[in-house]
Order: structure tokens, then sequence, then C-alpha cells
């Protein structure tokens, strides 16, 4: 799949890398233009914000919208992706709060995951399920190989950046993701660690797949806000306490994403980048 998309004809300004994330991710560069995109899908959470960081073009997206007023089960993941992939973007950056399913994944724990486990329920998950788009274009019925579901060149510069930053992170884990808004049982806890996954989260699907699907790379960084309800004893993990460490590590969560954005590779040959090989998928511009 070739990695330059073509210039867009009305004005619009494009971007190779994408960040999809809080708004407090992009606040700190200058001359960020605020882009509006719609999709065959519905709009995504908001408006699109590009900017340079150390002289690349990146789109950010916030997750949830400005004010976080989308929980997870109501944001539109099909629309967001597209319009990353609208505006050129071809490598994805997804960092997420998480909790720690293991003892040793306490609060400020940076992991970069190699798998995931999908618990949610009634998410949309797919661009090719036949359904006719506005513009009259059919997608085809075709299936994507996820057996890894993140790119590998992406964990490698998230790693790297990471300890370069002296923020040791931990390399690999299961990521399982669940339909939220509410935190997990005890008994749900326990089950996860159990099976041996590493940290929970409510947003890490279907992005990886969504992104996929369009033959972008993407990359999830998990920041452990708690550990999870089955790892301590006590009340269980507080809105509010997700919050407060998300806020106290949000600033060296940039670093580490500006520098990651930075070494990422300018041309790709990963797995990713060859994923619709092949396939005719019946998706304009894909």
């Amino acid at each position: 799949m070739a990695d330059v998309h073509p210039p867009r004809t009305d004005g619009t300004p494009t971007a190779e890398l994408g960040v999809i994330g809080g708004s407090g991710l992009y606040a700190l560069l200058d001359d960020v233009v605020e882009v509006r995109v719609e999709t065959p899908y519905g709009p995504p959470s908001d408006a699109l914000f590009v900017g340079e960081v150390a002289g690349r073009r990146v789109a950010f997206l916030p997750r949830h919208g400005r004010g976080h007023r989308l929980p997870p089960h109501r944001i539109n993941y099909r629309a967001n992706l597209w319009a990353l992939h609208a505006l050129g973007v071809r490598q994805v950056l997804g960092p997420c709060a998480v909790g720690g399913l293991r003892a040793e994944y306490g609060p400020g724990t940076l992991l970069v995951p190699d798998q995931f486990v999908d618990r949610t329920s009634g998410r949309v998950q797919t661009y090719y399920d036949g359904r006719v788009l506005p513009d009259g274009s059919v997608p085809e019925v075709v299936h994507v190989s996820m057996a890894d579901p993140y790119c590998p060149p992406g964990r490698a510069a998230a790693l790297a950046a990471a300890r370069d930053l002296a923020w040791e992170p931990v390399d690999g884990g299961t990521l399982v993701v669940i339909e939220g808004p509410r935190f997990s049982t005890r008994a749900e806890s326990r089950w996860f660690t159990a099976n041996g996954w590493s940290v929970v989260g409510m947003t890490g699907h279907p992005e990886a797949v969504l992104a996929r699907e369009l033959g972008l790379c993407y990359t999830s960084l998990a920041l452990v806000t708690d550990l999870d309800a089955g790892v301590e004893s006590g009340e269980g993990v507080t809105h509010a306490e997700v919050l407060e460490v998300f806020a106290r590590n949000v600033d060296r969560l940039r670093t580490v994403l500006f520098k990651t954005l930075e070494s990422l590779p300018a041309t790709r040959d990963c797995p990713c980048s060859h994923a619709l090989d092949d396939l005719e998928t019946g998706l304009p511009g894909v």
C-alpha cells in the first residue's frame, strides 16, 4: 500500500501521523489548525487538530471529544479512524488509561501491549459489512488478519522513546478491553488476571481493528492509573483516582508520544501496510 496520500484538492491540511487521545496532548504545539472532517459513518468525536512535531505533520483527535463528553461505548470509532485516514494519516498512536491486573503494574506504569482481548459488546468494529454507503459504494465482505494487532515498528519506536526518557516501559502484554463505562467487578478483574492478561481498559478496541482494516499502523501506549478491583483490597478504583493519576503523568506521556512520532519510519514495510494486499475492499480511497 502506498504511504503517500494524494494531496487534497479542497485545501484541507493533511498529516502523515495521527494520535487519538486527550486534548491535552497537543496543548503545547504552536500553529495548530482545527479541521472538521465529514465521513460516511457520521461525525468523529471532534474536530482534528493538525500541527507539527519535529518537522512531521500530525493530526490529533480527542477520543472522547473536548470536555470528555463521550463515554467509551458511544465513541464513533469508525468515523474517527476514517477521518484520520482521509487526512492522509498512515500511522496512528493510541494512548489510553488502563487498570493494572498485576501488583507489579501499579499507577504510573507504561505498558506497550502486543495483544488485546475484546470483551466489549455492541460496538461496530468493521468497515466491511457489505452495507451501502451514502455515496452508493458498497464495501466488500472481507476478513483481515489480526493475529498481531499492533505495528512492530510502532511498538519499537514507543519502547525506545520511553527508555530514552528514563521511563522503563513494559514490553508486551495483553490489554483486555471492556465495554464500560463502569469499572470491573472484583470477580471479573480476578478472572482477567487468571487468564494471564496484563491491563484492562475501555478504549483500545475497536481502534486497532479499524486501523488494520484501512491498512494503517496502530500502536497502543497504555498508562496504568490504578490497580484493578481484583488486584488489591479496598473500595476499588474510582473515577477521581484515574483522572488524578493521569493528570500527574500527562506531561511525560506527551513527551514520550512526541519522541515516538519523531522516530516513526518515514516509509512503511510492516505487516500493517500490507494488510489489504490482494484484497478488493470496495471502499473509496482504500
